[in-house]
């Protein structure tokens, strides 16, 4: 049986241990996964590559997620790739905060297979 590719997803995130999970949950369902182990690795994979959305962690080295999303809305070329944004920030300001600076959705850590799937399919148009 093979799987219709349902789109290439970009996950940006540190954590190698969350970096894999997702992966894997994405590739079980269908996706092409583009893996980057930091923001600005990350904005460079997704001018390059053009995914289909972005998920991020926000709490990473160099550069935060919250940094990512601005870079990523200001580049014409990343600039409407919605943007998914996973962290253990549980607080309502945090959520409030990603959206001022592009996100599309959150989710928080820990988070099942089901709504990270969910999501992903809410922003992907």
């Amino acid at each position: 049986m093979s799987l219709t590719l349902l789109g290439t997803i970009l996950i940006v995130e540190d954590s190698p241990s969350e970096l894999e999970l997702m992966s894997h949950y994405l590739k079980e369902s269908g996706y092409n996964v583009i893996k980057a182990s930091g923001a600005k690795e990350g904005l460079e994979k997704a001018v390059l590559q053009k995914p289909d959305a972005i998920v991020t962690d926000v709490v990473m080295p160099e550069m935060s997620g919250f940094e990512l999303c601005r870079s990523l809305r200001r580049n014409p070329i990343t600039a409407k790739v919605p943007i998914v944004v996973c962290s253990s920030k549980n607080q309502e300001i945090d959520r409030l905060w990603a959206m001022r600076q592009g996100a599309d959705a959150y989710i928080t850590k820990p988070y099942t297979r089901e709504l990270l799937l969910r999501t992903i399919k809410s922003v992907v148009i």
